[in-house]
């Protein structure tokens, strides 16, 4: 698949979902920033994609990371943030949206399995409640140790002082 063709509307995403659905694939959904894309990134999007068929990520415009992150983020704007993802061989769709948390699209999408780092509780995975009442499954992957973002940031800021 294109790289660029991963990244889809959600009324172009349901059609495509409403046929894999048919066919029998298993749809997985998780969200994020994913602002400056590190191993840690890598290895939560790879154990996303084994819990299913299709990948798909809900990506946090700039408009929604600024809400949820503060005034100087996001680092990468939006579109460079969906072509990194979408180069990824693990990431099937990528959606961009404006809300601050990914409830609509979870509903819209409506996915088998949710996927969130292990920093989450499940009780305040945002539409944790929701997958399970359909049948579906939530499922959280630990995360790779001192590395993050906000960490890659502060390095940074710390060779330059």
């Amino acid at each position: 698949m294109h790289t660029m063709s991963k990244i889809i509307t959600l009324k172009d995403l349901l059609e495509k979902i409403r046929l894999l659905r048919k066919q029998g694939k298993k749809i997985v959904f998780t969200n994020g920033c994913f602002d400056i894309m590190h191993v840690g990134h890598v290895r939560y999007l790879s154990k996303a994609k084994a819990k299913g068929k299709i990948l798909v990520v809900g990506l946090n415009s700039d408009k929604s990371v600024n809400t949820i992150k503060g005034g100087k983020r996001p680092i990468i704007c939006e579109d460079q943030r969906a072509e990194v993802l979408a180069s990824l061989w693990c990431v099937d769709y990528i959606i961009v949206f404006n809300e601050p948390d990914p409830l609509k699209l979870i509903q819209a999408i409506k996915p088998d399995v949710l996927v969130k780092g292990a920093d989450w509780s499940e009780d305040k995975i945002i539409g944790a409640d929701f997958v399970k009442k359909n049948g579906g499954q939530v499922v959280r992957v630990p995360l790779v140790p001192e590395i993050s973002t906000s960490s890659i940031m502060h390095k940074i800021l710390e060779i330059y002082r």
